[in-house]
């Protein structure tokens, strides 16, 4: 599935893997549909590898998911971050999945 994110600079398309990774998925399109995300920043950006947001206090440390917490890692082998537009949760450990995510 496609998703687009519209930003101050622009479009980016991003695609996601809902058979995949299906609570990730679920979690950031409730998270868009609500407006969680607008006027949020991107607060990390690493040339050349990825670029990282939905921290709704813009400082990479905010977020929480539409679980009502944290949820658990969804990790699939055959899904690789090997081109531009892939988009995956952002965590500070194993199963620590909130609202942020990044974009290689």
């Amino acid at each position: 599935m496609s998703c687009t994110i519209k930003t101050n600079l622009g479009v980016l398309k991003v695609e996601l893997f809902c058979q995949q990774v299906p609570k990730a998925c679920k979690n950031f399109l409730a998270l868009a549909a609500s407006g969680y995300y607008d006027d949020t920043n991107f607060h990390r950006n690493i040339k050349g590898f990825m670029l990282q947001g939905g921290d709704p206090t813009g400082t990479g440390k905010g977020g929480q998911s539409v679980y009502g917490g944290y949820f658990e890692d969804e990790f699939v082998s055959t899904l690789k971050h090997e081109r531009r537009g892939c988009i995956s949760m952002v965590n500070t450990g194993p199963n620590t999945n909130g609202s942020q995510f990044f974009i290689t």
